[in-house]
């Protein structure tokens, strides 16, 4: 069903790349995002794309020339390879088409050193194919080859191989049919698998678009690609990755970024938001590992939280002085014809006055669904974020008393939150599921390359929490958030 209306999508970018986009991330088929001297870079469908300084605010100003659709962006070694096809596409527009490559040392417009290589051809498709040259896609094999994919819906989807040295086709190299009945392809390898994720429905739609995001694998480059229940994905398999949401409508055109070991994202784009007046947005989620397979994650919304840690499965609480609940009796002193009762849980107004009034620290124990234990999680407007998320304080629930990172890589949490970089907190999904949490900064330590806190919260013992370094192959580092 691709690009119906793609000159009036043309038309639409256009109008937005003129408009004030700053913390607004108008885009159509985002390209993977790439990072480039600290900052992140996608490019669009129709030229241009977006930039952020922190990943989590976005704005125009992206340069890519050429125009055209779907393109897609590779490092190799200290250059950029970008792709673009050069096409209308879709069922009802013509399907003659050329994908195209091209170099720079940079993606900073601003750079002395930004400037684009011209143009190299390095797939083409005619009228009357059974293929349509678009959605370009690269991925760098472990054993340093480089393939693209293209194709849409109107017929097959391609796999081509190129040479990483001069961005051209390799010669004599034949393309290989591996997907049908879908679109916007990625591939990505990991752990032996070469997965190809693909764009299933419709797009160009606003709301009515049914685009959504889906997966097979192979241990070859070439395929066959199945899906989860030995579909090939050349008759039309693949596993569900991510579809619709309650507020965003088609999820399309996949791209892979790996922070660190255990800690992955993924780049979409919905077709419409409509908290965005139904326009096309980018949209970033956890990347997650369930069984060898690819999932989306989830964004943490704001809300009350037990924080677990996976270590024990203790909780995370205020170090105040137990105080016993009300109620209840030895099992001995119950009476057979004794009515029943519910009683009530015991309350913050309960045990609050009694609690210290300057800094108190944090540690762990068994969760007992008291005031100390239950913790409310936000973001924080305006505090700026990082690579698909914002910064969240995290507050005790019912006041303002809010954790904080303090000298020495220690733990306290004080009266009320003020905004400062040390009671802001980065929370990152793992690929297994699990959460990573780690303050913007710690008082007395410089920040690490990815320009939040170099440690993260951990458990050095069952009942004591600290900041220390992340090892994702440790439970040590891993916390499980859980709405109560």
């Amino acid at each position: 069903m691709k690009k119906i209306l793609f000159f009036a999508g043309l038309i639409i970018l256009n109008w937005i790349s003129c408009s004030a986009q700053v913390g607004t991330p108008f885009i159509h088929d985002p390209s993977t995002i790439a990072e480039c001297d600290g900052k992140y870079y996608t490019f669009g469908t129709g030229g241009g794309g977006l930039i952020s300084a922190d990943g989590w605010v976005w704005q125009g100003g992206a340069v890519r020339p050429g125009r055209g659709a779907a393109p897609d962006v590779i490092k190799i070694g200290d250059r950029y390879l970008v792709g673009y096809s050069s096409t209308g596409g879709g069922f009802y527009g013509p399907h003659a088409g050329s994908i195209l490559t091209m170099w720079n040392k940079t993606l900073d417009p601003e750079s002395p050193d930004f400037a684009f290589t011209e143009p190299i051809e390095v797939a083409r498709t005619v009228e009357d194919e059974d293929c349509d040259a678009i959605d370009v896609s690269f991925l760098m094999g472990p054993d340093g080859r480089l393939f693209c994919t293209y194709g849409t819906y109107f017929g097959f989807i391609r796999l081509v191989e190129l040479d990483p040295v001069t961005g051209g086709r390799l010669p004599g190299n034949r393309a290989v049919d591996i997907a049908i009945d879908c679109e916007a392809t990625a591939l990505i390898y990991r752990e032996g698998w070469y997965y190809l994720l693909a764009t299933h429905g419709t797009c160009c739609d606003g709301v009515n678009s049914t685009y959504n995001i889906v997966v097979g694998r192979s241990r070859q480059v070439t395929g066959p690609y199945l899906d989860n229940v030995g579909r090939d994905m050349l008759r039309g398999g693949g596993k569900m990755v991510i579809a619709a949401q309650e507020r965003q409508f088609g999820a399309g055109h996949f791209g892979r970024f790996v922070v660190e070991d255990g800690v992955e994202k993924m780049s979409l784009h919905f077709e419409a938001d409509l908290d965005r007046s139904g326009l096309s947005v980018l949209a970033i989620r956890p990347l997650l590992w369930k069984d060898g397979w690819p999932e989306a994650g989830e964004l943490i919304e704001d809300g009350n939280y037990k924080i677990l840690s996976r270590r024990r499965g203790y909780s995370l609480e205020l170090s105040v002085d137990f105080v016993r609940a009300q109620g209840g009796k030895p099992f001995w002193q119950i009476q057979a014809d004794e009515p029943m009762t519910v009683l009530e849980g015991q309350k913050l107004a309960d045990v609050a006055n009694g609690w210290p009034q300057g800094t108190i620290p944090v540690r762990m124990a068994d969760y007992m669904a008291r005031p100390h234990q239950k913790w409310t999680i936000q973001a924080v407007p305006d505090a700026g974020g990082y690579l698909g998320g914002p910064y969240y304080r995290i507050i005790i629930e019912g006041t303002d008393r809010a954790l904080a990172a303090a000298e020495g890589a220690r733990l306290e949490t004080v009266p009320a939150f003020t905004g400062a970089d040390r009671e802001l907190w980065r929370i990152d999904q793992l690929t297994d599921g699990t959460y990573r949490i780690m303050p913007k900064v710690i008082p007395g330590q410089a920040v690490n390359e990815a320009g939040a806190g170099s440690l993260c919260l951990v458990s050095v013992a069952d009942c004591t929490p600290a900041l220390g370094r992340f090892d994702f192959n440790s439970d040590n580092c891993k916390w499980d958030l859980k709405r109560h």
